[in-house]
């Protein structure tokens, strides 16, 4: 079971982002809600950074963003240190992909629910 972050996690069940958490939690992925407005997100606690996160659970396999670009902390991924970054459709960033280029840090762009429904996460 791999522990994804889901960034920018909305408890609006028609945003991406929400169908995202529930379609991993569907999976059986272990997923974390990020998102210092809300406490919690189709059942799961929130948190308000990605650093928290990796502080509790420690490794984060895939973080997957649902963020616009200005609303990125660059600085509190890179503290993370996930596995993986996913940019989903409206979230690509080339000065965040540079970052985390620079961090050793792997990012794709993609659409999470495209990746999960084909098989390819």
């Amino acid at each position: 079971m791999s522990t994804v972050v889901v960034l920018g996690a909305s408890p609006k069940k028609n945003r991406y982002s929400n169908k995202a958490v529930r379609r991993l939690k569907e999976i059986g992925h272990r997923v974390i809600p990020v998102n210092p407005a809300y406490e919690e997100v189709e059942g799961l606690r929130v948190f308000a950074r990605v650093r928290d996160v990796a502080r509790v659970v420690g490794v984060i396999d895939t973080l997957t963003v649902y963020l616009a670009p200005r609303n990125l902390d660059l600085e509190d991924i890179i503290a993370a240190q996930p596995r993986r970054v996913i940019f989903n459709p409206g979230t690509e960033s080339a000065m965040a992909e540079e970052a985390l280029d620079k961090s050793n840090i792997s990012w794709i762009e993609a659409c999470t629910l495209v990746l999960l429904s084909t098989g390819q996460f």
